[in-house]
C-alpha cells in the first residue's frame, strides 16, 4: 500500500470547509478571537501550508467558522482495514484477505 500523507489530507478537509463558506484566514483570526482562541494570520497560514496542526486547532476552526457537521470524506483507498468475518466467540476468525 502506498503511504499516505495525512497531514495533507486534513489540510485539504479543513481548507475545503474555510472556502466553502468565503472565509480569509484574516477573517478566521478574529472567528476565532470570538470563540478564545488567540492566532494571527501568519500562524494560521503557516499551519495550513504545513498542513500540520491540532486536532484542537482543527475543531477550534470548525466551531469558528460554524461547522456544525463535519464529516470527512474517506474513501476506501485512504485507508484499508482489515475485512474479516467472526464467527462466534469461541471459534477462529477468518481473515478474507487470506482466502
Amino acid at each position: 500500500m502506498d503511504s499516505i500523507d495525512w497531514n495533507d489530507k486534513i489540510k485539504r478537509l479543513l481548507k475545503s470547509e474555510i472556502v466553502r463558506r468565503g472565509i480569509t484566514y484574516e477573517q478566521l483570526v478574529f472567528l476565532l478571537a470570538d470563540i478564545g482562541v488567540e492566532e494571527t494570520k501568519a500562524s494560521i497560514e503557516s499551519k495550513m501550508s504545513r498542513g500540520t496542526f491540532s486536532a484542537a486547532f482543527l475543531i477550534q476552526c470548525l466551531v469558528a467558522i460554524g461547522c456544525k457537521s463535519f464529516c470527512p470524506e474517506i474513501s476506501a483507498d485512504m485507508v484499508e482495514e482489515p475485512r474479516a468475518i467472526y464467527i462466534t466467540k469461541k471459534k477462529a476468525v477468518y481473515d478474507l484477505q487470506k482466502q
